[in-house]
């Protein structure tokens, strides 16, 4: 049995599909779960329960944890430490392996291009020492050889059937398709990666099931030599068929927003992630595996294709 905690969410669906490749004995475990597969196994459980995560886990031999929370400086400080500290203890009481889907909020934001498994951590932000806490509980147990464990990061995700978790989806893709402009963080001209979450679903399962991949980071494959935020929009832009009107939204406006909208208000401490290049190094899962990463054109085209197509269809209909 392979299990994932926080199996709704968009990895945790991508990951679902891809895990039928190793075995057909999967759990999928949230508050609301829902099969992915004819033959998944449901369980409704609150992952911030400890008597919740003991019996999710029970009888797995591999656990995902790919679940998040409402993207809140308190909830995060609250409940990200609660729920590692009981899977951990899960995962060591039922002898699993632990797969923990990470970010990389955690690492030095003067490092943030070429980021790979090396680099140094020193969070500039609250989020980011949540993360890098988290982090640490589960490499230590590792070090102590109590628990068989891997992290495996990925970069900002994008990907077809998102909702509310991407940041290129909602401040790019679902603008533009409603005719308005894409709203860019910061500055426009800097590198921005972004993993693509097929990719992630498939490389996540392959690291699971590969021995030799447990107790260390593995950065999860993304595409090299990342567009600019100017031509990320304008890129989605000519996917869509619109024009690409954009703005990029500086941090003292960001800031005004978030005095009537709470996820804005959340996104401050993070800007700093755009006002420089962001670019994600896969290179050692890329060769470890032989995995070439989906290009971006081809990512883009593909979620214009399942998400947009009506709409984009009645558009030019119009025109």
């Amino acid at each position: 049995m392979q299990t994932i905690l926080g199996s709704g969410g968009a990895i945790g669906i991508e990951l679902a599909k891809a895990l039928r490749e190793f075995t057909s004995e999967i759990r999928l475990v949230s508050r609301n779960s829902k099969k992915v597969n004819t033959t998944d196994e449901l369980m409704s459980a609150d992952l911030l329960n400890a008597a919740d995560v003991r019996k999710a886990v029970q009888g797995s031999s591999v656990v995902y944890v790919t679940l998040g929370f409402p993207y809140s400086i308190k909830v995060w400080k609250e409940s990200w430490p609660k729920l590692i500290f009981n899977v951990i203890k899960a995962c060591i009481e039922h002898n699993c392996k632990l797969v923990f889907f990470d970010n990389i909020y955690m690492y030095d934001s003067n490092h943030l291009n070429g980021m790979n498994e090396e680099t140094p951590i020193n969070p500039p932000s609250i989020k980011g020492k949540v993360r890098a806490e988290i982090a640490k509980m589960i490499m230590d147990k590792v070090r102590e050889g109590k628990l068989t464990a891997l992290i495996a990061r990925s970069a900002d995700f994008y990907g077809p059937k998102i909702q509310n978790t991407s940041m290129l989806t909602e401040t790019v893709f679902k603008p533009l398709n409603n005719g308005k402009k894409a709203n860019w963080m910061s500055s426009v001209n800097f590198k921005h990666s972004f993993t693509y979450t097929p990719d992630a679903g498939k490389a996540t399962a392959l690291l699971g099931n590969t021995e030799d991949a447990y107790n260390q980071i593995w950065h999860l494959p993304t595409a090299a030599n990342p567009f600019t935020g100017k031509e990320w929009i304008e890129a989605i832009a000519k996917e869509m068929g619109v024009k690409p009107k954009y703005q990029a939204v500086p941090k003292f406006l960001v800031k005004i927003i978030g005095l009537f909208v709470p996820i804005m208000r959340e996104m401050v401490e993070m800007m700093y992630q755009y006002d420089r290049d962001y670019v994600f190094d896969s290179s050692k899962f890329e060769k470890r595996f032989d995995f070439k990463p989906t290009p971006y054109v081809n990512g883009i085209r593909e979620i214009v294709q399942n998400d947009y197509k009506k709409t984009t269809a009645k558009k030019n209909k119009r025109h």
